[in-house]
C-alpha cells in the first residue's frame, strides 16, 4: 500500500536505489523525517539533483540577497508560475521568518507588509515569470532605486530562472506537494496555495 502511495506521487515510479540516491533519500530523512516526493522525481538522475543543489549554493554563497529575501523571492515566483509544491515549501520558510500572514501575503501577491527591497524583488520575480521578453532597463533602474546592486539583479534573476526550471521539471513529472509538507504549513499559507497539483 505504501508503494503504490508514493508511486501516485509523481508520473515516474521509484527509481533505481543507487547509492546516490540512497544518500539524497537519507538526507530528506534526517532533514524532514520523510523521503520528499520531488526527491524521488529527480532521483532519476542523482548527480543533476546533487548538480542543481551546487549551483544554487554556489549562487546564494556569496550573495549580498538575505535569507528573507530569497524567500521572499522564491515564494513570489513559485507562485506567479503556479507550483503548488515549492509555494508551501518556500511560504511555510518565509512564515518561519516572519509570519503567516506575511508569507500569505506574498503567494497572494500582496506585498504591503514588505520591506522596499523585498517588494521590488517580489514584483521582479513576477514580471520575469510573466515574460522575460517584456522587462524594460525602467524595471531594473526600479530594483536599483529600491537598493539593490546590478550583482544583487544579476543574482535574484539568476536564481529566478534557476527555481523556474527546477518546477517545470516537479511539475511536468507530476512531483505533488508531500502530505507532511500540507499538513506541518500555517493555514494561512495552505489557504493562499489555490493553485498547481494538489497533495
Amino acid at each position: 500500500m505504501a508503494q503504490t502511495a508514493r508511486m501516485s506521487a509523481a508520473f515516474l515510479p521509484e527509481p533505481p536505489q543507487s547509492p546516490a540516491a540512497k544518500a539524497a533519500y537519507e538526507e530528506d530523512l534526517s532533514s524532514d523525517g520523510y523521503v520528499n516526493n520531488l526527491t524521488r522525481v529527480w532521483c532519476w538522475r542523482p548527480d543533476v539533483l546533487m548538480s542543481f543543489q551546487n549551483t544554487r549554493a554556489e549562487l546564494l554563497s556569496a550573495s549580498t540577497l538575505s535569507a528573507r529575501e530569497v524567500a521572499v523571492l522564491v515564494a513570489a515566483t513559485a507562485a506567479a508560475r503556479g507550483d503548488s509544491y515549492c509555494s508551501l515549501a518556500w511560504g511555510v520558510r518565509l512564515a518561519g521568518m516572519s509570519d503567516e500572514e506575511t508569507a500569505a501575503a506574498v503567494l497572494r501577491g500582496d506585498e504591503a507588509a514588505l520591506s522596499e527591497r523585498e517588494t521590488a524583488l517580489a514584483d521582479w520575480s513576477r514580471r520575469v515569470v510573466t515574460d522575460p521578453n517584456a522587462t524594460t532597463e525602467a524595471d531594473t533602474q526600479r530594483l536599483r532605486d529600491a537598493g539593490l546592486n546590478d550583482r544583487e539583479i544579476f543574482e535574484a534573476t539568476t536564481l529566478i530562472a534557476f527555481r523556474l526550471a527546477f518546477s517545470t521539471v516537479n511539475d511536468a513529472l507530476g512531483a505533488r506537494p508531500d502530505a507532511q509538507l500540507v499538513e506541518n504549513a500555517p493555514e494561512l499559507v495552505r489557504e493562499a496555495v489555490t493553485f498547481g497539483r494538489p497533495a
